[in-house]
């Protein structure tokens, strides 16, 4: 292999006319600690890769760093004095270039460096330049990064500006290597793995000595490399112009791409080559988001039953019963009901779970064309592989994560909807390979030869890095550099494109929608959390009956031994009779925890679900999509929900904008008119509004024509939409828009007949009052997020040079013209723009200048020059926009619905009156979701907004700190904490997320109304979700309709998904669905409290009962010395659950209301006892418990009173069983009695059940005591009918037992109600005496103090959600011609 080179040459290539320059780096590591390789940038996770923020003074030092110190080395290393470039002593040299020259290197400490160590002065100079290079990355940002990462943004964010940095050819090489180290990190999940990655060990083909580190990967390995020929000569990428050099080895045989060294961190994607493909057991494009399995049911599902304590504690008893000799009753009385119990509970889950595997099935199924040979045949999405060619048309989803290779539309681009993704509304725009976009027939794919290097999957739905690498066809042997704007991702919709060819590069569970969603979990209620604790806790009570029993037992035994010769009673056993005796008790009091509360629960679940789905009130006619509960097992959540986490796009709005109103010239004018707004002239002034046909006849025939006509000109030709002619279009003109805003006011214009239809790259064509006229488009300047406006000079049909401008009315209005005291119509337009934002409307101020030919020429060479730059090209072409916005005439201002969801700010007003808080999750921008949060009520007029955008940790962690110290001091002051709204970015939350700061994010955001947070990704909803779940003891509701929404829904307590739209993912993956956001206020407030207080109360009502009847089994051992012996007969106590108390269980638990909907909607404030688990708590588990130990006490000593002596006039005693019937008469009688005390509704139902079950035993006891004794199945009831009906004290003990038991129950009820009101008594009374409510006055004056805020809100901050994508859109519109035909593709 040869020496080790002793230096490495950095080549920078400045074009023809300029020399090469050449930075030298040490290649010999074997006495440094300071090479480029230990960078911070590599080895120290305190140092972020980039900070946007600041990187344009961080990476000016840098570049000049490298400059001043490449010379002070070749100086020292010549023996002469180091000085600074321009003769300067390098101690007093200052870097005039940089803004800030305060900038204090000497507040890093040794933690940004790996090793702690500085170049001493007796270091070489090649080891300076090494230790001063790793200075040159530092900037206080990178300092003060935590430990971690740089982030998808981040990275994606360097990789994006790199462009705009090349103005010299060093700072190319310099930011190039970075981006290199950058990626090299981001492959590298951990520190471990990345040092053994950047240290292995050299192979005789290593060319890059002990670095580890590819550096001849950017030329010779990566895209459109070009070889130079001999040994020495630079190996140069012509996409770059840069080459790294080894002086000794450039002749070797070029590296591979960067990250390909190993194999390990990309993988090869043979293009149309199934064979090839399938060596590497790629992943197969089948997705299920079912539950279980073949395999995984059985484990699965038991695992989860025995997970609840109750079926543990029967499964033990049943063994136990099992053994001869200790149990007092039937082997299979506990073993053969649980057996039931699981069979029933596994048909449901299996019933529910097969719902998950047809709705995959649906899925898996959708059609896809997949290239064979040269033509494309239809195959399932499930039969796609990768490496597969697909074609995908115009509104169809995307299969899988592809690469496109071209498209109908110009120079192989398309436009995707990714609203499913990442709930963006605007439309995204995708472009193919130069190389590739000229493959446009399945002959030409068939020529498509090569593979693919690219990344391994993860779960970035905004970075792909890869390498289409030709071998040979048309493009010949090349490699071509990959990026996220070739990737169109699974979930998301082609839009505006006739079709597209695209190779699929991951499938199924590899693609990156489903890396962001996780696996559906195991729901459990808090409900059946406190009932297992609670069964823990009888279980207790049992075992300590059960001991207690076997002591006396033995105590008895020994007392009495003597007298108790005719048993068997071996001596030295008493140990083993001991632990017997415990055996024997458990099972004798086993059901003291009812075995069939289980099922019972299960079935009144599933019930209760039934009814969810038949409610017809939620039923949305426009789709024929009823609700429906996917799961039963939740549906008790739904009454106590704390928070509720929602998507914004297509939950809370439909996505659809439509051009409402508009003022113009101080008129405002409209689509639809009310009668009571029509338009009437009141002392010169028009007041309300005219309508469209008023409109036109305005524009041909009022003194406002001309401005008229000036507004919808601006209309039609300002903005970068793209028209194409569809005949099932409205108008035959489907307009292709990246922004709803855009296409609704061009669709707005075409309502006043100035239709635009025709786009060529230089020019436009629109119809106006049926006469075509073109407009030659000059320049656009775009819209961005500082601008907040755009602007387009044309040259119109005349010959004149105008400019017109959109865009926020606070930009807008300073500035127009002050000439001839300014726009006349301000005053009466900016009220016109409040009345619009009171509706909820979207506002956008429409203002135009006439524009000389000399003054366009000269700002035309500016603008010519800035777009040329190579430093701060966007913030130059922004400096000359300014200079030609401005002395602008206003024509008026346009009104947008982004149409919300029908009721869905009444929905929203009613949970936050429950008490629910309601947190937007949502990929869309700040603004937006802004304006989105005050149309639906989310966000008062009143409220305060804490705005979150830091960039860094410790700005972030400064950020909330700060806030949350100014909330905790102003407790106590006149400020109204419930009206506090949190606004945070994704960028804020990556930080806010992390360990440190979680916990001051979770108060802050907690301590708020209201949550939004904006441009976040499907992975940080889920992570919002698990925060709040994970530190808050709070159920949590997640609602959305997209895939990106899945892994939110799934780790929220409960999941809604929004059925009835495109791409029902949410709604397959959701445990209920249902059609629009507005069902959620009656799913809550209405099935959500039924079901959690008739659960409540079923839950309660099964362990009184049971406990009622068998710790009498208990007091009755008391008087038979512990023998064991029962009190009842076997089966009696089997029936005791299955029959005589089953029914009124369910009747409690499936039509009991203790309000009735009406109520419960009109008094939101009900919804909150289930928040507080009023109903159901462990001091009212052991209220009923208590309860029901007082009622077994009088049932049993009092019923022993009055049957002790029962002597009949034959002078024979009833006996044991007759004794015992008695007993378990009173028993049932009083259980029942209780069941109708605590029954709010009756029904048929109800009267079947409680007053119809005691009429059941009475019937079948004579039947079961005749039949029983002659089948052998119970001999005990043999001839006992005849000593019971005609007996006086058994009618006594029925009766009087059961009214002393109640008599203390409706005693405690009359007071509880009386005097320890409770707020749903009030309301009971409201509704049985139908008594009025005055509310509604209430509500108007609501409304009027609502409209004052929102006024003062809209003065002290002016609206403006205007939803432009940024950038690039003057590059589209120069790509298309409308005139032209399109390619078909075939």
């Amino acid at each position: 292999m040869g020496p080790k080179p002793d230096h490495f040459y950095l080549t920078a290539y400045g074009g023809d006319d300029e020399p090469e320059e050449q930075l030298v780096l040490s290649g010999n590591t074997d006495n440094s600690q300071h090479s480029y390789l230990h960078s911070p940038l590599v080895e120290d996770d305190s140092i972020s890769v980039h900070q946007p923020q600041s990187r344009r003074p961080a990476h000016q030092l840098s570049v000049r760093r490298t400059l001043e110190r490449e010379e002070r080395a070749r100086q020292g290393a010549a023996g002469g004095n180091i000085s600074g470039p321009y003769g300067d002593p390098l101690e007093e040299m200052e870097y005039e270039d940089y803004e800030d020259n305060s900038y204090d290197r000497t507040s890093f400490t040794t933690l940004s460096k790996p090793y702690g160590k500085r170049a001493a002065a007796g270091d070489s100079a090649q080891d300076r330049i090494m230790e001063e290079l790793d200075d040159a990355h530092l900037d206080r940002d990178h300092a003060a990064r935590p430990s971690r990462g740089p982030s998808v943004y981040q990275r994606m964010q360097f990789n994006e500006e790199v462009e705009d940095e090349n103005d010299t050819p060093l700072r190319k090489a310099s930011l190039l290597l970075r981006r290199q180290l950058s990626k090299r990190r981001s492959y590298v999940p951990d520190n471990a793995l990345r040092r053994s990655l950047l240290n292995s060990g050299s192979t005789p083909t290593d060319r890059y000595g002990d670095t580890g580190i590819p550096l001849q990967a950017m030329g010779g390995g990566g895209a459109g490399a070009r070889h130079n020929g001999p040994a020495g000569e630079a190996v140069a990428s012509s996409a770059n112009n840069v080459a790294f050099v080894d002086d000794e080895a450039a002749s070797a045989t070029p590296g591979p791409a960067f990250g390909s060294g190993s194999g390990d961190n990309f993988r090869t994607v043979h293009i149309g080559n199934r064979e090839s493909n399938a060596q590497y057991k790629y992943k197969h494009n089948r997705v299920s988001t079912a539950k279980y399995n073949l395999l995984t049911f059985l484990p699965k599902f038991l695992l989860e039953q025995f997970s609840k304590y109750a079926n543990v504690f029967f499964l033990f008893t049943g063994c136990i019963q099992q053994i001869n000799g200790v149990s007092p009753t039937s082997r299979w009385t506990t073993i053969v009901p649980l057996a039931v119990v699981l069979a029933a509970t596994a048909a449901k889950e299996l019933a529910e779970d097969l719902k998950r595997h047809q709705s995959d099935s649906d899925m898996n199924k959708s059609k896809a064309r997949v290239l064979i040979g040269t033509s494309f045949e239809e195959k399932s999405w499930r039969d796609v592989e990768v490496g597969d060619i697909l074609r995908v048309q115009n509104k169809e989803a995307l299969p899988a994560d592809m690469v496109i290779i071209s498209s109908s539309e110009p120079e192989g681009m398309c436009y995707i909807e990714t609203s499913n993704l990442d709930g963006e509304t605007n439309l995204k725009v995708k472009q193919a390979l130069p190389e590739t976009a000229k493959f446009l027939t399945p002959a030409d794919l068939a020529d498509l030869r090569g593979h693919m290097k690219t990344e391994l999957p993860n779960d970035s739905l905004y970075t792909f890095e890869g390498t289409l690498v030709s071998e040979g066809g048309k493009i010949g042997y090349r490699e071509l550099p990959l990026d996220p704007t070739q990737v169109l991702l699974r979930g998301a919709i082609l839009r505006n494109t006739d079709w597209i060819y695209a190779v699929a590069v991951f499938t199924g569970h590899e693609t990156k929608l489903m890396r962001n969603a996780t696996a559906a979990p195991i729901k459990r209620t808090s409900v059946e959390k406190t009932t297992n604790r609670q069964i823990i806790f009888l279980f207790l009570i049992l075992i300590l009956l059960a001991v207690m029993s076997a002591l006396g037992s033995q105590i008895m035994t020994s007392r009495n031994r003597s007298q108790l010769s005719y048993l068997y009673l071996p001596d030295g056993e008493g140990a083993k009779t001991f632990v017997k005796n415990i055996l024997t008790f458990i099972i004798l009091y086993n059901n003291l925890i009812p075995i069939s509360l289980i099922v019972t629960m299960e079935i009144v679940k599933f019930q209760q679900a039934q009814l969810i789905n038949a409610d017809m009130d939620m039923y949305d006619e426009g789709s024929d999509t009823a609700a429906l509960a996917r799961t039963s097992s939740l549906v008790e959540e739904l009454g106590q929900v704390e928070y509720i986490f929602s998507d914004k796009t297509g939950t809370l709005t439909c996505n659809i904008m439509e051009f409402r109103q508009c003022s113009i010239g101080g008129v405002m004018y409209s689509d639809v008119v009310e009668a009571g707004k029509r338009a009437r002239i009141v002392d010169g002034e028009v007041i309300g509004q005219y309508d469209i046909a008023q409109l036109k006849d305005h524009i041909a025939n009022s003194e406002r024509g001309p401005m008229l006509f000036e507004f919808f000109q601006l209309l039609a030709t300002c903005h970068t939409v793209i028209p194409e002619r569809q005949e099932s279009a409205e108008g035959g003109i489907e307009y292709q828009a990246s922004s709803p805003d855009e296409g609704a006011l061009v669709k707005g214009a075409a309502l006043a007949d100035f239709v635009f239809h025709t786009r060529k790259p230089r020019s436009i064509a629109v119809n106006i009052m049926g006469v075509d006229k073109e407009y030659e488009v000059l320049n656009i300047n775009e819209f961005n997020s500082t601008r907040k406006r755009m602007s387009a000079l044309l040259r119109c049909p005349d010959g004149s040079i105008k400019m017109y401008c959109k865009g926020a009315d606070t930009v807008i209005f300073e500035r127009l013209t002050n000439e001839g005291g300014g726009s006349p119509f301000l005053q009466t337009t900016l009220r016109h723009l409040e009345e619009y934002a009171t509706e909820g409307l979207r506002t956008l101020c429409i203002a135009m200048r006439d524009i000389s030919e000399d003054e366009y020429r000269k700002w035309s060479a500016m603008h010519a020059k800035a777009s040329t730059t190579l430093t701060n090209r966007q913030q130059e072409l922004d400096r000359v926009a300014e200079l030609i916005e401005r002395d602008m005439v206003l024509l008026g201002a346009t009104a947008i619905e982004d149409k919300l969801q029908d009721g869905v700010p009444q929905t929203i007003y009613t949970l936050a009156q429950a008490g629910i808080k309601i947190w937007v999750l949502t990929g869309d921008r700040q603004e937006t979701a802004i304006n989105i949060g005050y149309s639906c009520k989310l966000i008062q007029e009143d409220f305060s907004l804490i705005i979150c955008n830091e960039t860094t940790h410790w700005e972030t962690k400064e950020f909330l700190q700060k806030k949350l110290d100014a909330i905790r001091e102003g407790h106590g002051s006149n400020i109204d904490f419930d009206s506090l709204a949190l606004i945070i970015d994704g960028r804020s939350l990556d930080f806010a997320l992390e360990k440190d700061i979680e916990l001051l994010f979770l108060e802050l955001a907690t301590l708020c109304k209201a949550v939004i947070c904006c441009r976040v990704s499907p992975l940080q909803k889920a992570l919002v979700v698990k925060l709040v779940k994970r530190r808050r003891k709070a159920i949590l509701l997640a609602i959305g309709d997209g895939a990106n929404d899945v892994s939110m829904i799934q780790a929220a307590h409960v999941g809604v998904g929004i059925s009835g739209q495109e791409g029902l993912q949410a709604a397959r993956s959701a445990d209920f669905a249902i059609a629009q956001f507005r069902y959620l206020r009656k799913l809550l407030l209405v099935h959500g409290a039924w079901s959690y207080h008739r659960l409540s109360k079923m839950i309660l009502y099964s362990f009184y009962k049971n406990i009622t009847l068998y710790i009498t089994q208990f007091w009755y051992a008391l008087f038979n010395v512990f023998s064991g012996q029962t009190v009842y007969e076997s089966w009696s106590i089997t029936f005791y659950t299955v029959f005589f108390t089953a029914l009124p269980p369910f009747a409690i638990g499936v039509f009991d209301q203790f309000l009735n909907a009406r109520s419960l909607d009109r008094y939101p404030e009900m919804y909150k006892m289930g928040q507080r688990g009023v109903f159901f708590n462990v001091k009212a588990f052991w209220g009923w418990a208590i309860n029901a130990f007082y009622h077994s006490i009088i049932l049993f000593f009092l019923g022993t009173v009055i049957i002790f002596n029962d002597i009949e006039s034959d002078g024979l005693v009833g006996g044991h069983w007759v004794y015992g019937v008695t007993i378990y008469t009173a028993v049932l009688t009083t259980v029942l009695l209780k069941a109708a005390l605590i029954t709010n509704m009756w029904t048929k139902w109800t009267v079947v059940a409680i007053p119809g079950s005691l009429a059941l035993w009475f019937i079948f006891l004579p039947i079961y005591a005749l039949i029983a004794p002659k089948l052998r199945t119970s001999t005990e009831y043999d001839g006992i009918v005849s000593h019971i009906y005609p007996n006086v004290k058994f009618w006594l003990a029925i009766i009087l037992l059961p009214v002393l038991c109640m008599t203390r129950d409706y005693g405690y009820k009359f007071l509880k109600r009386m005097y320890f009101t409770q707020p749903y008594h009030i309301v009971q009374e409201i509704q049985k005496f139908n008594i009025p409510d005055y509310r509604p006055r209430m509500e108007r004056f609501k409304k009027a103090v609502h409209k004052v805020r929102l006024l003062q809100r809209l003065r002290r901050t002016r609206g403006y959600a205007f939803s432009q994508n940024e950038g690039g859109q003057e590059k589209i519109i120069r790509a298309y011609d409308t005139t032209m035909q399109k390619p078909s593709g075939y």
